[in-house]
């Protein structure tokens, strides 16, 4: 990865103020305690105690001892000189460069500051941020305030940027590589070739087999769930799968991926060759559980299709039926009030209903209704 990763912000803001300090921050990092006094009030003469005090606070604000301690905002000196009773900060002119070494140097045995160059400090770190690289995905620039705070959480003296800069990009590198590594050598030669296939263009076609896997279903239709089942199978033909002892995270198997299914095939290609393999065994490895997803989907939504005309089916259905049900019904019921007119006598009551229902209406109403309740019953 380059190694010149940071913002222009962000290099200037390293180690440095910035802007003033805010009112939270002066009473966080520039408050004098009594250890701190205890120290300070020992020094002769103004000008070296609000030098050490500068030297003392700042280092705690922007993690160094600054070379020009008259050089800090106005308001770092007037908070301290206020804390120290001396009346004029332009004292602080006379502080010369031998004093300041001599008080930079108690500063660190009297607090505890140590160097980045320090034995243990670089290794210590290193292993914290391995681990940040290893188990995630975070940029380069996230990486170095990560580091920024841990070394003023430890009392580290913060280094030159660009020395923190190219210590974060030579770690990443090694876990690249160490992923690259785990990545390739969990598959045969077998699967080996048929990887490198993928980024090949047969004749007669215009994309390669890593296109076409690639590229999922976009109709729901019976062919489309054929060709989504076709290519959830040709990627377990593969039959890549890692072994557990490789501890991978998913997130950087997964960030693999996103880089395969959208770069160009001919950027693939131009990979390293450890980088190119691991790239597309993290392809295959994610992409069995998408062409998955993608062929019950299509399944789903042709279910939820099938069952919809369905429905859509019986309620036309039904409602002819009981259109047929409303004319049989008013058949029976005028044959009914036929029955029960008690103007026509029991001996006329047939020739009557017959006369004006004839047999065969009556029984195709009578067939209709009890037609239809079988129906409703077997619903």
């Amino acid at each position: 990865m380059p190694v010149g990763f940071l913002t222009q912000e962000q290099r200037d803001g390293f180690g440095r103020y910035v802007d003033s300090p805010s009112r939270e921050e002066l009473e966080r990092y520039f408050h004098l305690s009594d250890e701190d006094r205890e120290a300070i009030q020992v020094l002769r003469g103004n000008h070296n105690r609000l030098g050490y005090a500068v030297l003392l606070t700042t280092v705690r604000f922007v993690g160094v001892l600054p070379d020009k301690p008259a050089a800090v905002p106005v308001e770092v000196l007037q908070v301290l000189c206020r804390q120290l009773a001396i009346p004029d900060p332009d004292c602080l002119q006379r502080y010369s460069d031998h004093r300041r070494w001599i008080h930079a140097t108690d500063i660190q045995n009297r607090f505890g500051y140590r160097h980045f160059t320090d034995p243990g400090i670089g290794f210590r770190l290193s292993r914290w941020l391995y681990a940040l690289c290893w188990t995630g995905t975070d940029r380069p620039g996230v990486l170095f305030e990560r580091a920024t705070s841990w070394l003023f959480t430890q009392k580290v003296l913060l280094p030159g940027v660009s020395q923190l800069e190219r210590f974060i990009a030579q770690l990443r590198s090694r876990v690249e590589e160490r992923l690259w590594f785990t990545l390739g050598r969990s598959v045969t030669e077998e699967q080996r070739l048929q990887l490198q296939d993928l980024l090949t263009v047969a004749e007669g076609n215009r994309s390669s087999r890593l296109d076409q896997l690639r590229s999922g279903p976009v109709m729901v239709s019976g062919p489309a769930l054929i060709r989504a089942l076709r290519r959830l199978d040709d990627v377990r033909g593969i039959g890549i799968t890692l072994p557990a002892a490789a501890h991978i995270p998913p997130s950087r198997i997964a960030a693999l991926a996103r880089f395969a299914n959208t770069a160009k095939v001919t950027a693939i290609n131009r990979l390293p060759a450890s980088r190119r393999m691991a790239t597309l065994v993290a392809f295959a490895l994610c992409l069995e559980a998408t062409a998955h997803d993608d062929a019950l989907e299509v399944l789903e939504a042709l279910l939820r299709d099938l069952f919809s005309n369905a429905e859509k089916a019986d309620k036309k259905a039904r409602m002819r039926s009981l259109k047929d049900l409303d004319r049989s019904a008013a058949t029976l019921a005028a044959a009914c009030k036929v029955v029960l007119d008690s103007s026509i006598s029991d001996d006329n009551v047939r020739a009557r209903l017959f006369n004006d229902l004839p047999r065969t209406t009556l029984e195709k109403a009578l067939e209709g209704v009890m037609l239809v309740s079988m129906q409703e019953l077997a619903v």
